[in-house]
């Protein structure tokens, strides 16, 4: 089965990430889209193991293995949480929609951590396109803010929202190139202050429930061996695994 196939046949959820996610869409925006698939569970009795990402197959276009997300989304890893929380949601099964169902189980106060070490990472970025050419790639400097906006307001609130609503204009704005660096630097220093102000305070949890996620994974893997079975029953690997009770 190649990578191409598992995303044609196992995507489980996708959505469109990007612009056209946060409110930021132009005429010229593309459209990205993101999901994830779960791979046949046989697959994994291999020493070749399923890939725990793919690319493609169309332009613009990643998703990930069920287990490789979770692992991602219990990290508060900030794109994973994201596609989680998109508002363009274009394929969702059953076992797509239990996963949205889970997406405050995800969520805890290591959102602060990730969402500010990535942000520290793009700003150092900014710096030094500023030292070398003068100005920063703005586009970045727009994303770096709606970032920093939404970790804010995570921690505020205890829920993620990544449309950028009233603060659209402003951002494109920035996009243009038509907001100073030094007045693009005290906005972000202040989304910094008052993000970690808000961790102080959080309501989120300490820990995601990994619990709770981990059984809808074990739930996910059975039912994707039960789904072989129906389809063939004589399949001797599959009756292997029935037998071992890994599928009751």
């Amino acid at each position: 089965m190649t990578p191409e196939q598992l995303v044609r046949d196992h995507t489980i959820y996708s959505c469109v990430m990007g612009s056209r996610a946060f409110g930021l869409a132009t005429e010229d925006s593309d459209t990205d889209r993101r999901g994830v698939f779960l791979a046949p569970t046989p697959l994994f009795w291999r020493f070749d193991k399923p890939p725990a990402h793919v690319e493609g197959p169309a332009e613009e276009q990643f998703s990930w293995e069920l287990e490789r997300f979770c692992e991602l989304a219990l990290r508060n890893n900030p794109n994973v949480l994201e596609c989680l929380h998109s508002p363009v949601v274009e394929h969702a099964d059953v076992l797509g929609r239990e996963l949205l169902s889970l997406r405050g189980a995800f969520l805890s106060r290591q959102a602060h951590t990730t969402f500010v070490r990535y942000a520290g990472g793009q700003r150092r970025k900014l710096d030094a396109d500023v030292r070398q050419y003068g100005a920063p790639r703005w586009k970045h400097a727009m994303h770096l803010l709606r970032l920093l906006t939404s970790c804010r307001d995570l921690l505020r609130s205890g829920e993620l929202r990544i449309d950028v609503g009233d603060d659209r204009d402003r951002l494109l704005a920035v996009k243009r190139g038509e907001v100073s660096w030094p007045d693009v630097e005290s906005w972000m220093n202040r989304l910094q202050d008052e993000a970690d102000r808000a961790h102080a305070t959080t309501p989120l949890p300490d820990a995601p429930d990994h619990a709770r996620v981990e059984d809808f994974l074990v739930r996910a893997r059975r039912a994707s061996v039960l789904a072989l079975l129906e389809a063939d029953p004589d399949d001797e690997v599959v009756q292997r695994a029935e037998g071992t009770g890994l599928v009751r």
